[in-house]
């Protein structure tokens, strides 16, 4: 698990159903802020097969790099021999009601949900926006999760340190 009882960085699983744009988006973010204590990785239940265009967009506007990105299942993280992880972190409400896979050394859980910016339909400018926002939110989840002292990234404080940041930063209704 986390700081606790390994060395290396702290492997973070992104759950949604699709695994093509809030999944996507957060382990990006992950993997550029992390400063090499927290690893990103992304998976969905039932995914598209393609990370959804405005999320490449968005991400290589802000400079990311994405060629190694890629719409993939949860199957993946759950077979023997795919690298252990310490968090499981749903970003959509149906990714969070569904029936996940066994995780091996059971791993830290908690929900984020944030609105589906893929579900946004409209001109270029509206769906550039629902990305953003998405972006904006989990960038701030994030950025809270990769501050958190030592002592919050352990077995016992992690799931609640988790659970404050998505109260404390809930985007409003």
């Amino acid at each position: 698990m986390p700081a606790d009882s390994r060395e290396g960085p702290i492997e973070v699983l992104f759950l949604c159903t699709g695994n093509s744009a809030r999944s996507i988006l957060a382990e990006a973010i992950l993997n550029r802020i992390g400063r090499g204590r927290l690893r990103g990785h992304s998976a969905g239940s039932f995914p598209k097969g393609a990370v959804n265009p405005d999320a490449l967009a968005l991400l290589r506007d802000l400079d990311y790099p994405t060629s190694d990105l890629r719409s993939k299942s949860w199957d993946e993280f759950a077979a023997p021999g795919a690298p252990a992880m310490d968090v499981i972190l749903t970003v959509c409400d149906a990714a969070a009601g569904e029936v996940c896979p066994v995780w091996p050394g059971r791993p830290a859980t908690a929900h984020w949900g944030l609105p589906d910016p893929a579900a946004v339909e409209g001109p270029d400018a509206t769906r550039r926006a629902a990305f953003r926002a998405a972006y904006d939110q989990l960038f701030a989840r994030l950025s809270a999760f990769v501050a958190l002292p030592a002592d919050r990234l352990t077995t016992a404080a992690l799931p609640s340190a988790l659970v404050e940041i998505d109260s404390r930063l809930q985007a409003p209704a």
